[in-house]
């Protein structure tokens, strides 16, 4: 097999192909963790840190900068969300009770996005993995906008109301991917999106809801992927384990996170259940082994993790944003085990 640089070898991972071993991610740490690395690793700059660890996999969102949207008035993406606590109050589509009120919202306009600043960085990465595209939560950012108990009580008492805001967020999302990827064409080699399905033990809604307020939608975003012809790689966490086919049949190359302590979603249950079908992104527990575990057991649990799930795998953490109380000393563990 000819010598695969990083970028070529997470493309064979994800597609199926020979690849000479397994990628690595460190994912994408909480802002008060980095300098935390930077102190341990001897490193000034989150490339510099990535290059020393032998990371594969480079996250580049239009969503990270701030410049994408440039709203006239100084309004963000869905500016109404940033008022209030998430998920746990009554967001600013509470109150409908018709489609004709949804509409009336004042929705994103993608006629203000702008993609410089990201097109420039996807063009200086490297020989690196890019994974890109809006982070497209549409889930969450439904859920928010009715708060979550109006938004699961509407599925059964107004669903046109419910249809018509996932209409509304979904469409935004799904006209802003379209302008980003014919600008950003060669430069990105994933459309990574992310929705938490999941909770610790279940589903948050039932896979009959799932089936009918989500999947629509979920199958023309990935079909948007891979008509660009992008590798789709689906971030989920919590306990998916019951709709795992449906997103294998909707088009989902790559699973990510891999909540490895949420029912169903250990390393033998997916390898038994999924190999073959999907890649997976990440299953290193940061619930209990990065933060409490020793070095070496970091580096048996890595090593288990290739055994099974192996070679369509990418060794990161079981959340990407990890934490400031994670020792570097077992980050350094998960990165020498997954390119070792």
């Amino acid at each position: 097999m000819s010598k695969l640089g990083p970028r070529n070898t997470i493309r064979a991972i994800i597609g199926g192909e020979p690849a000479p071993r397994c990628g690595f991610w460190l994912g994408n740490p909480h802002a008060e963790t980095w300098p935390i690395l930077h102190g341990h690793f001897g490193t000034s700059t989150e490339e510099e840190l990535r290059v020393k660890l032998g990371d594969d996999f480079r996250w580049i969102s239009p969503q990270f900068f701030p410049s994408t949207y440039r709203h006239p008035a100084g309004r963000k993406l869905f500016d109404s969300l940033a008022k209030k606590e998430r998920h746990g109050v009554d967001g600013p589509l509470a109150g409908c009770r018709t489609a004709a009120e949804v509409e009336a919202y004042d929705w994103p306009d993608p006629d203000y996005l702008h993609f410089d600043e990201c097109l420039e960085a996807l063009a200086s990465a490297g020989d690196f993995y890019r994974a890109s595209g809006f982070w497209t939560p549409f889930f969450h950012d439904v859920m928010d906008l009715f708060g979550m108990e109006p938004y699961l009580t509407k599925m059964y008492t107004q669903p046109e109301v419910v249809r018509a805001a996932t209409d509304r967020v979904c469409g935004f999302y799904h006209e802003a991917n379209e302008r980003f990827f014919r600008q950003a064409g060669g430069l990105v080699d994933a459309f990574f999106f992310g929705n938490d399905f999941g909770t610790q033990a279940d589903l948050i809604l039932s896979p009959a809801l799932f089936d009918e307020f989500i999947l629509p939608w979920f199958r023309k975003f990935t079909a948007q992927g891979h008509g660009h012809g992008l590798q789709v790689i689906l971030h989920s966490c919590g306990s998916i384990r019951r709709v795992i086919p449906r997103l294998i049949e909707a088009g989902v190359d790559c699973l990510h996170p891999l909540q490895a302590r949420a029912a169903g979603m250990e390393a033998e249950d997916l390898a038994r259940d999924f190999q073959g079908r999907l890649a997976f992104l990440g299953g290193v527990d940061t619930q209990d082994l990065l933060l409490r575990g020793t070095p070496g057991e970091v580096r048996d649990a890595v090593r288990r993790l290739k055994r099974l799930l192996g070679p369509r795998l990418i060794v990161s953490p079981s959340h990407e944003a990890l934490l400031s109380n994670v020792p570097p000393q077992n980050v350094a563990a998960m990165a020498e085990a997954a390119r070792g």
